[in-house]
């Protein structure tokens, strides 16, 4: 039976796999599916590569994954950013293997042919033997085209893409929100942390615009909370919303009052927050600024999802990166605010430990979902992954964008749909 249902998918074009409601699970488990998102999706748009505030130096680095291809983002002499494919140009080694750091050269391991942090080749051992053979300025290592927005630094290999800021489109409005979480202080990377989980990409690209699972799936974090937090958190049958902010970008609101982390800040703190503000004030803040600050530590009411590889979630970014068809990587990097108060970026990161943490209670329990989608998808004659919850009940939100009820999954409908064009781009255009 499973080999006539995979004989059925072969038979079936990317168009008939995508429908407006549905997805055909072998979009899942696809290897040759996969092999094209690779090429068409993660070598053809802009991926996030990383936070201004990881290269904060002259000599920062920090390696990233673009699909299957290893880059370097590194700051030069200069102050500038680069965006470096982590590759030699004599025999292909990597030159970085460190995951972030600070450095005066990238050096290969193989033959210690040495790059600059812009990616100049500037060293060779023995380098008579290249007496015209080469010149050293035709053998930089590759650099990518690379834009930022608001501290975002992202990298495509495609030279012809729109900008940066023409594809962010209707979610710079909302980066600019979550960029709030600084409390008047620069929003800085404080760590990260990293997993793998057995399934596919896109289920996780899915999760993050799902309300409808939190009350199921996060029942351990729900009942770790006081009552006013808890209740906070049951959000379902609110006034939330999930927007389609085009070019398979969408942002989930849970609670609309979080929305702007700089309104009502002359409401009085609540009670479980009074210990930070006791701390901040202890530190010799005026009263505005530990409302601020109280009001940021404790994260935004949205998830924004930016198409394809990364999520601003509540309190943190989370970065997916393709291994196959059936493995991802995940990274959950906690941010706080550059140069403010300890205590503001302690509770940040005891926050994060709660719920992102890899003992927290609500990473096991979303990576478990994750890995029995993945192994449904092995299963059954049904071919297909339901998208319809909310189709019937849309709205026009105020920037003039399709909404549905912050359970609906208008999320997932745009992620696919753009999935869908990114697939099928170099076919139309022939």
């Amino acid at each position: 039976m499973t080999e006539l249902i995979n004989s059925q998918a072969i038979e079936m074009s990317l168009e008939e796999r995508v429908k407006e409601d549905r997805v055909h699970k072998s979009l899942y488990s696809d290897p040759e599916i996969f092999e094209q998102e690779l090429d068409r999706i993660f070598n053809n748009t802009w991926v996030w590569v990383g936070h201004e505030s990881e290269v904060p130096e002259v000599g920062s680095y920090k390696t990233a994954t673009i699909g299957r291809q290893s880059v370097i983002l590194s700051r030069d002499r200069k102050k500038e950013l680069h965006v470096l494919v982590n590759r030699c140009k004599h025999r292909g080694a990597t030159v970085c293997e460190g995951k972030k750091g600070k450095t005066r050269a990238f050096t290969c391991p193989y033959h210690g042919w040495g790059y600059a942090l812009n990616g100049e080749l500037r060293a060779l051992p023995k380098p008579e033997e290249y007496e015209g053979v080469i010149d050293k300025k035709d053998y930089p290592l590759d650099k990518l085209r690379h834009e930022t927005y608001n501290g975002m630094v992202f990298a495509t290999f495609n030279d012809q893409i729109e900008s940066l800021e023409d594809f962010l489109g209707g979610a710079k409005k909302w980066i600019d929100l979550f960029m709030k979480q600084g409390g008047g202080y620069p929003v800085k990377v404080l760590g990260d942390h990293r997993f793998r989980f057995p399934g596919n990409w896109k289920i996780q690209l899915e999760n993050t615009t799902d309300a409808y699972h939190f009350p199921i799936i996060h029942k351990s974090f729900i009942s770790s909370l006081d009552d006013q937090t808890s209740d906070i958190f049951d959000f379902l049958d609110g006034a939330g919303y999930v927007e389609d902010l085009g070019n398979g970008h969408s942002v989930m609101v849970m609670i609309p009052e979080l929305v702007n982390l700089e309104d009502n800040l002359d409401e009085p703190i609540p009670e479980r927050f009074e210990q930070l503000a006791e701390a901040l004030r202890a530190e010799g803040h005026e009263e505005a600024e530990v409302r601020k600050l109280v009001r940021a530590a404790h994260g935004t009411g949205f998830n924004l999802n930016l198409y394809p590889n990364v999520a601003c979630s509540m309190a943190f970014f989370r970065v997916l990166n393709p291994v196959s068809v059936g493995e991802t990587e995940i990274h959950h990097v906690a941010i706080g605010g550059e140069g403010a108060p300890e205590a503001f970026n302690q509770k940040r990161m005891r926050l994060h430990e709660h719920f992102q943490g890899p003992m927290g209670f609500g990473t096991p329990d979303d990576a478990e979902a994750w890995e029995r989608v993945q192994k449904g998808a092995q299963s059954g004659t049904d071919g297909w992954i339901l998208l319809n919850r909310g189709q019937a009940n849309l709205h026009t939100s105020k920037d003039g964008n399709v909404a549905g009820a912050v359970c609906s999954e208008t999320g997932m409908r745009a992620a696919y749909q753009q999935w869908l064009r990114s697939m099928t781009a170099d076919s139309k255009e022939a």
